[in-house]
């Protein structure tokens, strides 16, 4: 696959001890993920396979990836305070590695994924680097059973992992327990806008070789949803933004690709397995049709939406009780007109 650098366009919308707490014993390999949540979505030992091949597959950069990791982790410039020991959550970690920079002044760094090959990738690309003075430590664990002691993190990052959750809201709930008091969460994940064109293309294809349609993307989060979630988990001071990122590939069939190598292809819990060799020519050969761009490339829309929330403390800003505003929106307009 051709380097993505020069075609990432960016449009904005507005097991151990570790420090001072402590890491439970915890493999997913002997999880069964019946128990996980009563709404199963998403197969998550199909999920952990993929990031397992994934953890083989992906480039030591990726300019998707570092773009939004990078966009996630400038949050802690807005932050006046440091972050001594972080979680790092699934999803993208060596992109969030790679950018941190000594941004939050992070001392201590738990690198947690569900699939024991992503950690070891991890723990491997770091050894090799060795370039900054961060302690970390590498455990398999599941964010829906986050293996992490109550009130013992400064600060939880999970970039481009938690859509892959069947309990989104206990994810971040149990997130929060892990905060210390005024603790930070930030988290980047997939929108619903994410692979439009790949959407279309698909389902236009079945409908034309197949003659019905079955799921081929998974469903994801609406950005109405992603204040209500953390709302939900009861993080205080919550705040959500959105970003699209175009990628240019040479064909709808590299985007597949990329896609393997980020760990990101289906993993829906009822999905029909087989894709007709004809039905995925067709997808091919309708997505170039529909969205080619004169030099030949097609483009693929990645929807990203960034949550940041607190663990409430005594410290942070309240909002007044309602009705105890002494000036009211008449008179802002009156002074500064329409």
């Amino acid at each position: 696959m051709r380097a993505l650098s020069s075609l990432l366009f960016r449009s904005s919308r507005k097991k151990q001890p570790f420090g001072g707490f402590s890491i439970a014993n915890f493999s997913t390999q002997n999880v069964d993920d019946s128990h996980h949540s009563r709404l199963q979505i998403f197969d998550r030992n199909l999920k952990r396979k993929q990031r397992d091949r994934a953890a083989w597959l992906m480039s030591s950069k990726d300019p998707l990836l570092d773009n939004v990791a990078d966009n996630l982790l400038d949050r802690l410039h807005d932050c006046k305070k440091d972050f001594p020991t972080a979680l790092c959550l699934g999803g993208s970690l060596q992109a969030i590695r790679r950018s941190l920079n000594g941004r939050g002044s992070i001392e201590k760094l738990i690198m947690m994924d569900a699939s024991s090959e992503m950690v070891q990738a991890c723990k491997n690309a770091a050894d090799v680097s060795n370039n900054d003075n961060i302690e970390s430590v590498y455990v398999v664990g599941d964010e829906e059973f986050l293996p992490i002691k109550e009130s013992s993190l400064d600060l939880v990052i999970s970039c481009l992992g938690l859509h892959w959750t069947n309990d989104l809201p206990g994810a971040m709930i149990q997130s929060r327990l892990a905060l210390k008091p005024d603790g930070l969460f930030l988290a980047a994940i997939l929108g619903g806008e994410t692979l439009k064109e790949l959407r279309i293309a698909c389902t236009m294809a079945q409908m034309e070789r197949d003659g019905g349609i079955s799921p081929r993307v998974s469903p994801l989060a609406q950005v109405r949803d992603a204040g209500n979630l953390l709302t939900r988990a009861a993080f205080t001071l919550p705040s959500v933004d959105v970003e699209e990122y175009t990628v240019k590939y040479e064909s709808a069939l590299e985007l597949i690709e990329h896609l393997r190598s980020m760990g990101e292809t289906n993993a829906l819990f009822q999905m029909n397995t087989i894709l007709k060799r004809d039905t995925a020519l067709a997808t091919a050969a309708i997505y170039d049709s529909l969205f080619a761009e004169e030099d030949g490339s097609v483009p693929a829309t990645f929807q990203v939406i960034y949550m940041t929330g607190w663990k409430e403390h005594p410290s942070q800003q309240k909002a007044k009780r309602r009705g105890s505003a002494t000036i009211s929106f008449k008179d802002i307009q009156n002074e500064f007109g329409s």
